[in-house]
């Protein structure tokens, strides 16, 4: 019976590391932990693939909604950028991070899940041809899921990325 318990907390650990959200298990209420980094980190691990990064009021001021911020941007949202700019060999320019404006949320902007691409015909044709259509969202986007279960939501003039984890990094 020991070993049986043993295996069962090993296997329930194993599946919270691994889960969407990919965390430190620190409590039985803070399942899904994740890394922030700062607005400089972020700079420096987009640069270091290629990715660039625009703003329409030409700031980085995370309670500005005209500038574009990675203040407390989640680990695994910028290392899925990356991802995303390593499978595709596209053009990637990021038009919004964790600044005030976006829809509010557990899974949003401002927590650290979500950043804005610019649409080009070659990330638009990877995300098509690549990811499972899944659906209209509430609001109309068209949804495309990554096979590791990130969400790709095309609103039009950009896509809105939402990162449970890296991609595969």
């Amino acid at each position: 019976m020991r070993i049986r318990s043993a295996l069962t907390a090993l296997a329930l650990t194993t599946g919270a590391l691994v889960a969407p959200g990919v965390g430190v298990l620190t409590s039985a209420t803070d399942a899904f932990a994740v890394t922030k980094i700062s607005h400089s980190t972020a700079t420096s691990m987009f640069s270091s693939v290629g990715i660039t990064w625009s703003s329409s009021g030409g700031c980085s001021d995370r309670n500005v909604s005209t500038c574009t911020s990675f203040d407390q941007l989640n680990l695994a949202t910028a290392q899925g950028a990356q991802t995303l700019k390593r499978a595709t060999g596209c053009a990637l320019n990021i038009t919004g991070g964790t600044e005030t404006g976006h829809a509010s949320g557990t899974y949003s902007h401002w927590n650290g899940y979500k950043l804005d691409y610019g649409k080009n015909t070659c990330v638009t044709n990877y995300i098509k041809n690549t990811f499972t259509y899944i659906g209209l969202r509430g609001d109309g986007a068209a949804q495309y899921q990554s096979g590791s279960g990130n969400i790709y939501a095309d609103e039009g003039n950009h896509w809105d990325v939402l990162y449970y984890n890296c991609g595969g990094c």
